[in-house]
């Protein structure tokens, strides 16, 4: 029987390097890719067997060659669309290149796997894409507008794609968590990180993350947070008028 196989972006660091340790030490043939080729070293290094390849996600043909390199016998087991990127603070403040930069990492670089690995997917029979969402995705957050948007386009196409892709039998599926520390979240300061507080490791996100891909998990469980906050907040919005997560938003956040 083959050796389950793992394709992780954004691997260099933080939730991506969290998830390819933790598949590989578990026995999983796993590919770790980044546009970091330091931190890809620095993991190899760790982690013996562990496959590194330099990948900018917003780039297909990257994507094509990464994928034709990582699955020469045309299968793929787990697909995890990590890599991503933010800026904290308001809107009008942050450049405009870098709004279009998180857009062009976060939300192409999610489409170009997804349609990429669509074929490897689809010749292994329970594949899984899991994508990186987050709790921004419930409702739109001040001093991260454009994380936050490009996160809801993230739970479109997990949505979308659970219910196109059910007859391949892939199960595509969103990880949900609430700040993380990472050096993504290094220096932020905002409301509602000061409301909140930065409570996860990469290693929480990691671990269900691997959770989430063991047989027997539920088909219907599309969405996962991560963490007591972003379990609460997730199962509120379920229930709360609009008016009403409006307002909570505004209250974590300061904007009062």
């Amino acid at each position: 029987m083959p050796v389950t196989s793992v394709f992780v972006t954004g691997a260099a660091a933080g939730i991506g390097r969290a998830t390819a340790l933790l598949f590989a030490r578990r026995g999983y043939r796993v590919g770790a890719f980044d546009v970091d080729a330091e931190g890809l070293d620095i993991l190899a290094a760790e982690q013996p067997g562990i496959v590194t390849e330099i990948l900018d996600v917003t780039d297909p043909q990257q994507w094509a060659r990464a994928l034709e390199k990582f699955c020469p016998d045309g299968r793929l087991d787990i697909l995890v669309n990590n890599a991503g990127i933010l800026a904290s603070g308001p809107f009008a403040d942050t450049p405009l290149e870098r709004h279009r930069r998180i857009v062009d990492v976060n939300v192409t670089g999610t489409v170009n796997g997804c349609h990429a690995a669509f074929e490897y997917l689809r010749r292994t029979p329970g594949s899984h894409v899991v994508n990186l969402c987050s709790a921004s995705a419930i409702y739109g957050q001040p001093e991260l507008a454009t994380y936050s948007a490009t996160k809801f386009a993230v739970r479109g196409l997990t949505e979308a794609l659970e219910i196109e892709w059910a007859e391949h039998d892939i199960r595509v599926l969103a990880i949900w968590p609430m700040f993380v520390d990472t050096a993504m979240t290094t220096g932020m300061d905002t409301g509602a990180t000061r409301s909140l507080g930065i409570r996860l490791t990469a290693d929480d996100v990691a671990h269900a993350l691997y959770e989430a891909t063991r047989p027997g998990q539920p088909r219907w469980k599309v969405h996962r947070p991560v963490g007591w906050q972003a379990k609460l907040f997730a199962a509120t919005a379920q229930v709360s008028p609009a008016v009403l997560n409006r307002l909570m938003n505004r209250w974590l956040t300061g904007h009062r």
